[in-house]
C-alpha cells in the first residue's frame, strides 16, 4: 500500500471521521461516555498491517489521528 502525504492524511480523516461515527452511535446506545483516546484506539484497531506512519516533525501516529478527532468533534477540521 503506497500513500502519499496527502493521501495518507485524506485516508486517515476518513478512517477517523468513520470511528468517531461509530463511537458515537455507541455512546447514544450505551449512554456510556467515551473519550477521544476510544476513537483514536478504534482507528489504530482498523488500520491494515503495514499502515504507514506520519514521517516529519517527529509526530505520532496516535497523536495525529487524536488530532483529527478533535477537529472532527469541534468541526474545526470543516472550517477553510
Amino acid at each position: 500500500m503506497a500513500f502519499d502525504s496527502k493521501s495518507l492524511t485524506l485516508d486517515l480523516i476518513a478512517r477517523t471521521e468513520r470511528a468517531v461515527e461509530s463511537v458515537a452511535r455507541l455512546a447514544v446506545d450505551t449512554k456510556i461516555t467515551f473519550s477521544v483516546d476510544d476513537i483514536v484506539d478504534a482507528v489504530e484497531r482498523g488500520l491494515p498491517v503495514g499502515y504507514p506512519a506520519p514521517t516529519a516533525g517527529g509526530a505520532k501516529r496516535r497523536d495525529l489521528i487524536g488530532q483529527m478527532a478533535q477537529g472532527i468533534l469541534s468541526g474545526e477540521i470543516y472550517e477553510a
